[in-house]
């Protein structure tokens, strides 16, 4: 068990910054990419129906966010509703995650898009639901 932080709470149970996600949430979002399959994407909102958290697409996001190093998780199959790579500002251009898809056969067009219907990921329902 985590040891308890300055306020008493468990550390790691529930971030206090804005893109706080519960960790059973958490643990659901990281469950189901990890079951995208290499050459496949899903998206936020995809994911986050998938873990029983339909219309938190943002905090697919945030739990992707704060993976930490060597989770196992394949966080770069997870892109925006649009079939772009969603870049944060501290974070860089995106290339790494492009990069990563294109190894595994994704193809971008020369908008920088993914064709959703070629490559989006058709998952079963939510073990969640």
């Amino acid at each position: 068990m985590a040891a308890p932080d300055d306020e008493g709470e468990a550390a790691g149970s529930v971030r206090e910054d804005v893109g706080a996600v519960p960790d059973s949430v958490r643990d659901r979002i990281y469950e189901v990419v990890r079951r995208i399959p290499a050459g496949r994407v899903a998206t936020y909102g995809q994911v986050a129906t998938l873990a029983g958290a339909r219309g938190h697409a943002r905090q697919v996001g945030y739990a992707l966010h704060g993976l930490p190093d060597g989770a196992g998780v394949p966080w770069h199959r997870v892109i925006n509703a649009r079939g772009q790579i969603s870049v944060r500002s501290s974070t860089g251009s995106g290339a790494d995650q492009k990069s990563l898809l294109e190894a595994e056969g994704v193809q971008f067009d020369s908008l920088e898009r993914i064709d959703l219907s070629r490559f989006r990921w058709r998952a079963r329902p939510a073990l969640w639901e």
